[in-house]
């Protein structure tokens, strides 16, 4: 998929640097959503103007979208406004309605992006149509799900597609409405590096007071955009009330939002930066080889067990480690948790790797 055409290339993108995208969650009457999307460009430059038609709920009887109707009310926001449209659309029928009212760029939401049958549908609907198609990650931390959906639309033709982070749903309770797991959203740029990645702040944050510190992190690991459900009133709002912001704060929020370059043609910094990775490559080599020699001494550990019969977990022994370990680090300003997390991979190897060796016939 190396054709898919970076953000700058799209005819909807007119400015170079992290796109803004904005609107309502729903478009709940003519009125309201002209309303809002003027009050948007009236405060701030934005790529393009977002608004929810058909709703996917988590249970019936919520607002489920003004459906038909909702695209004729956009259309009239396009044309007056002068500014492209996006919204979401679930199935086949959708696609067509969206595209019969010059609906600009798609997106695919992520009760769809679970399903690779609705995804599979929209793609072939969308088969001989030129028109972007941006796609949230599934509701469950699944990469294989979320790249799936992308090769399914890139089969159908597409080539401007890009992907929207909007956070995982998760049992555990936390600050987020979704939590981030924001290497989730980098092991997908890894594995397509020129995928454009826009960050949904609103959908991850939950609260409105999350909305400027998520976007900010999104844009520090380079995303290329942000999508950021904006209402005129918001706490009357009905759909998404808790999450959306005015289109006051938008202005804020973006202008607040640190824009940080991820290159640069500065030869001094250039190098500076190649001494510091090469003294970073040197450390790395010696973890490495340190990481080596435990897991050797991890092996005679294992013979000796082997030859005394002793259990390949002992609990005392990794208690103390668990415990101990961690400390130390704080000491030395390394983060306690990143520690904790790092010693239960190296138990988990250590484990692996006795249990082998106690299994083994000695030669």
């Amino acid at each position: 998929m190396k054709d898919i055409q970076p953000l700058e290339s799209w005819s909807v993108v007119k400015n170079g640097g992290p796109i803004a995208i904005a609107g309502p969650c729903s478009a709940e009457s003519e009125e309201q959503l002209m309303e809002t999307c003027r009050q948007i460009t009236e405060e701030i430059d934005i790529t393009m103007l977002r608004a929810g038609i058909w709703k996917p709920r988590t249970r019936p009887g919520s607002f489920e979208g003004i459906g038909e109707e909702g695209l004729k009310w956009f259309a009239n926001v396009k044309k007056e406004l002068n500014m492209p449209i996006t919204t979401e659309v679930a199935n086949a029928q959708h696609v067509e309605l969206a595209l019969k009212y010059g609906v600009d760029v798609l997106w695919i939401g992520a009760r769809s992006t679970v399903n690779p049958f609705t995804i599979q549908e929209i793609a072939d609907a969308l088969k001989g149509v030129d028109v972007p198609v941006m796609i949230k990650n599934p509701i469950n931390p699944d990469l294989a799900l979320w790249k799936g959906a992308i090769e399914r639309i890139y089969g159908a033709g597409i080539r401007q597609i890009a992907g929207i982070h909007r956070g995982f749903s998760s049992f555990e309770k936390t600050q987020y409405r979704n939590i981030p797991m924001w290497k989730l959203a980098i092991a997908l740029k890894t594995e397509l590096p020129n995928l454009p990645l826009i960050c949904d702040p609103s959908h991850i944050g939950g609260t409105r007071d999350l909305i400027y510190p998520v976007s900010q992190k999104a844009i520090d690991l380079d995303f290329d955009g942000l999508m950021i459900e904006t209402h005129r009133d918001p706490d009357n709002a009905w759909s998404d009330a808790s999450q959306q912001v005015t289109p006051k704060r938008l202005a804020e929020i973006l202008n607040e939002v640190k824009i940080r370059k991820s290159t640069t043609d500065a030869e001094e910094v250039n190098n500076k930066l190649d001494d510091l990775r090469s003294k970073i490559d040197r450390l790395d080599n010696e973890l490495l080889e340190v990481l080596s020699q435990r897991m050797n001494v991890v092996n005679e550990i294992g013979d000796y067990k082997r030859e005394n019969n002793l259990t390949v977990f002992q609990a005392g022994r990794w208690i103390d480690i668990f415990q101990n370990r961690p400390e130390q680090a704080e000491k030395l300003g390394i983060g306690k948790s990143f520690m904790e997390q790092l010693f239960k991979l190296i138990h988990d190897e250590s484990i692996r790797v006795q249990t082998k060796v106690v299994n083994t016939e000695k030669a």
